[in-house]
């Protein structure tokens, strides 16, 4: 059975009839009233037609914010969304969606064709929970992508930011969806902080839920889906343009002076890391049609000891498994995994 429609109340998208934004006050918020944790009660308000009247003039086509998209394409969205860019995410997310139209049809195949299915979008581990949450989905929900904040945060692979993301866009729910764009503005416009922490604080989620619109008529999940726009089309981590910023008047990181704040520490190089040689692993298994000889994967990295280093690693993880007398394959390629723990592990 093929999971129903969520509500079709549209969010503002380019070809889509926009509902008017709401109405409220225009008055320009004080930032020293909400910089130390003091929320006002006219600040939903303030903000709200600014950003709305904005995202309905700005927003992408995204095909998971049209109007009727299911929860189970916005699940899968929100997956591959997980630190690969919309470029990239856009033809993954339509093929995927072609092969796999329902959570109980991906649940029917296996782990490694998730896997191949997947292809570069990168960080492969997502297509091993995203296919264990449709067999929960399947099995214990019915089918059906769970509505609740508190059971969708149950499946593998789902944060809190994935949680609050599939409630709001699917089923219209009022809760901070907090990706790094959202942070960042809120960060600014709120708080007056360049950049926002690593983590994200019990305080920094209560500030960004004291600004999101009521649940009726879908109005939070369009001021989550704008929020995340300005962020990764206007309040960019590197250049902000805050002359078209529609909350630029309002922005107490801006009306500060933009002062700088602490960036987040670069992340080691490709080249030559562990993430490179375990990308090149899991290439090799991907391109292949099935278990292949564990030797045959020498060629995949020259380090010898990296190499070997790595491959324990990934099956450690599950996310490749010996399979009968000395072969490697992805979760699901042909007989049952041998036990993890027997025998030694590839050639020198």
């Amino acid at each position: 059975m093929r999971e129903p429609l969520a509500q079709s109340y549209p969010l503002y998208v380019p070809g889509v009839q926009r509902a008017t934004p709401p109405s409220g006050s225009r008055r320009r918020a004080d930032p020293a009233r909400y910089r130390h944790g003091r929320i006002e009660s006219d600040m939903t308000t303030g903000f709200e037609p600014a950003l709305i009247a904005w995202y309905a003039a700005n927003a992408r086509d995204l095909p998971w914010r049209r109007p009727g998209v299911g929860a189970w394409p916005v699940l899968v969205s929100e997956f591959m969304l997980q630190q690969t860019p919309v470029s990239r995410v856009l033809p993954a997310y339509h093929a995927w969606l072609s092969r796999w139209p329902t959570a109980a049809e991906l649940a029917g195949a296996t782990p490694a064709d998730a896997v191949r299915q997947w292809g570069n979008l990168g960080y492969p581990r997502r297509a091993i929970r995203l296919h264990e949450s449709a067999r929960i989905i399947a099995d214990t929900h019915r089918g059906q992508v769970p509505e609740s904040f508190a059971e969708l945060i149950k499946l593998p692979g789902v944060g809190s930011y994935t949680a609050a993301a599939v409630a709001s866009f699917a089923y219209g729910q009022r809760h901070p969806v907090l990706d790094t764009n959202v942070r960042r503005v809120v960060g600014r416009v709120l708080a007056g902080q360049e950049f926002p922490a690593a983590t994200v604080s019990v305080a920094e989620r209560s500030l960004a839920m004291s600004i999101v619109p009521p649940a009726d008529d879908r109005r939070a999940a369009t001021w989550s889906a704008a929020m995340m726009e300005l962020g990764a089309l206007v309040c960019t981590s590197s250049r902000p343009s805050c002359r078209s910023c529609p909350l630029a008047g309002q922005c107490s990181w801006r009306l500060a002076g933009s002062p700088a704040g602490p960036r987040a520490r670069q992340q080691k190089p490709y080249a030559g890391s562990d993430r490179e040689c375990r990308g090149r692993l899991l290439a090799e298994l991907r391109n292949a049609s099935g278990p292949v000889p564990a030797d045959a994967l020498d060629r995949s990295w020259p380090v010898a000891e990296q190499r070997r280093r790595m491959l324990a690693g990934l099956i450690d993880e599950g996310m490749i498994a010996r399979i009968g007398d000395g072969l490697i394959g992805l979760p699901g390629d042909g007989p049952q995994p041998m036990d993890r723990t027997a025998g030694p592990l590839l050639s020198p």
